[in-house]
């Protein structure tokens, strides 16, 4: 008898660095070195190879998506005789604490930005929609802070939704990584943008179903497409430490910032303190709610030593 053949559960198709890097086709290197460099994070230095390789492949299969998302909702709009139906692409961008969010969603909306049929890309990042901190405090969550119950999930739903819908000059909160806080009266404006990056660690956590069959909307709702970067815990925690001990030689050396006091440590206590940090709230978020969503992103980009992504892993139509 014939053995039975095996059949594969996953809904990813797993590429190779190489292998993803030839589905760049002929799209042109629209970013120089300098912008790279730029465009670079404290810890993560860009290289571009890297952006040759991994980014610009993935924003021209982002270009096909948006394309597409256009056509379809102009097609809808005609329908409905909806004359001024823009709707914003929304790219979701997920995972730990230092693994390079932020970097890896500037370097896209700095491709994206460069295709003619999408040129406003707009970035921002769910720090803002944090409580402040004097609220955390009155809640006894200023140790969670980056936990799902430190954000005001009601303003970030308002605002997902709000600039899904197409509406003109929405605000977003400011938030201050120098201050540890939201800046009070600061926003910032989405103003129409053809694509929106959203970046922060629970962007990809589900919704509670509800007991009723009524609708619980999350964030991940107003996403058309979504990236997880992955990496081991223990790598990430390495790259948080290095991002801190950088930190208190420069920022964290201002008296007005909120973690100067860790600037009086020794290198020694600098890194102990680090690490104790990340073992008890980024590594506990990190395992409790962020890597359990892994599994919900159209693509996953998978780090090693030095922020260099070994392979990715695109999810099936």
């Amino acid at each position: 008898m014939n053995p039975k053949p095996k059949v594969s559960a996953s809904p990813y198709r797993i590429f190779s660095r190489a292998e993803w890097a030839a589905l760049r086709a002929d799209t042109p290197m629209t970013l120089n070195q300098e912008d790279v460099e730029r465009l670079s994070g404290l810890t993560e230095q860009m290289s571009l190879q890297q952006v040759r390789d991994v980014y610009l492949p993935l924003s021209r299969l982002l270009n096909f998506y948006v394309a597409a998302a256009q056509t379809l909702h102009a097609a809808t709009s005609e329908f409905l005789h909806d004359k001024d139906g823009k709707m914003p692409f929304i790219i979701g961008l997920g995972g730990s604490v230092a693994v390079g969010k932020s970097t890896t969603a500037r370097v896209l909306e700095a491709l994206l930005a460069r295709w003619p049929n999408h040129p406003r890309v707009d970035l921002i990042g769910t720090d803002g929609f944090l409580l402040a901190n004097k609220l955390l405090e009155e809640r006894g969550l200023m140790e969670r802070k980056g936990f799902p119950e430190s954000y005001d999930l009601p303003r970030l739903l308002k605002f997902l939704r709000d600039v899904k819908a197409g509406k003109r000059k929405v605000a977003a909160p400011v938030y201050s990584h120098f201050h540890y806080d939201v800046l009070p009266g600061q926003t910032n404006i989405i103003d129409r943008p053809d694509i929106l990056i959203v970046d922060g660690l629970n962007v990809l956590q589900p919704a509670r179903l509800p007991r009723d069959g009524k609708a619980i909307p999350f964030v991940s709702d107003y996403f058309d497409f979504s990236i997880y970067l992955d990496a081991d815990a223990a790598l990430a925690g390495r790259w948080y430490v290095e991002r801190f001990m950088r930190l208190r030689q420069t920022a964290f050396r201002d008296p007005a910032a909120y973690f100067h006091r860790y600037s009086k440590l020794s290198d020694a206590q600098a890194r102990k303190t680090a690490q104790r940090i990340w073992d008890e709230t980024n590594l506990k978020n990190l395992q409790q709610n962020i890597l359990p969503t892994r599994q919900r992103a159209d693509l996953i980009l998978h780090k090693i030593k030095g922020h260099a992504v070994d392979r990715v892993a695109l999810r099936k139509l």
